[in-house]
């Protein structure tokens, strides 16, 4: 199975929470959504382009930070979370799956998310430069832009090379 991203980890974290009836830890979470989710090793050993964490932890870390913001799980310590009373009352909507848009009916998460470079889910045209951030956490949307950025600098840097030789013979 592919590491879902983000947003699809948000509702098996929240239940997962509910479950726990009391505080939680990214890791202890990591650990059982992966296992609830039928992730092969290679898939949690999977890294960021940067080499810096797993995807896998970078996921459900940005869903829990997301669902922090909407007030759904609130922080008891570093690294610890457990679900609110909001919480509990979306899972009793019995939804097929929490997402950005349904965060977004909440204050504290249209607040967050009007913070600049916050946005989430949106593509981004700046002249050559398209990148395709559905589902991206922010680390990874960071890391996709820069590549990109990387990528077409490289490629206009060969162009001018090519022209100045072009000149030269």
């Amino acid at each position: 199975m592919a590491i879902p991203d983000y947003q699809s980890v948000m509702l098996p974290l929240l239940k997962l929470a509910e479950s726990r009836n009391e505080e939680i830890s990214t890791g202890e979470a990591v650990e059982a959504l992966a296992s609830q989710l039928n992730l092969k090793d290679e898939d949690i050993k999977q890294m960021l382009p940067s080499g810096i964490q797993p995807t896998f932890v970078n996921r459900v870390g940005w869903a829990a930070t997301y669902m922090k913001k909407a007030g759904l799980l609130e922080p008891t310590r570093r690294g610890y979370y457990r679900i609110t009373r909001r919480g509990q009352d979306l899972l009793k909507q019995n939804l097929q799956t929490i997402d950005v848009k349904i965060l977004k009916q909440y204050p504290e998460f249209q607040q967050f998310q009007s913070l600049k470079g916050t946005r989430g889910s949106e593509k981004k045209n700046d002249s050559n430069i398209n990148i395709d951030l559905d589902g991206a956490t922010p680390s990874e949307a960071l890391e996709k832009a820069y590549e990109n950025l990387r990528d077409t600098l490289a490629e206009e840097l060969l162009e001018k090379n090519k022209k100045s030789l072009t000149f030269i013979f």
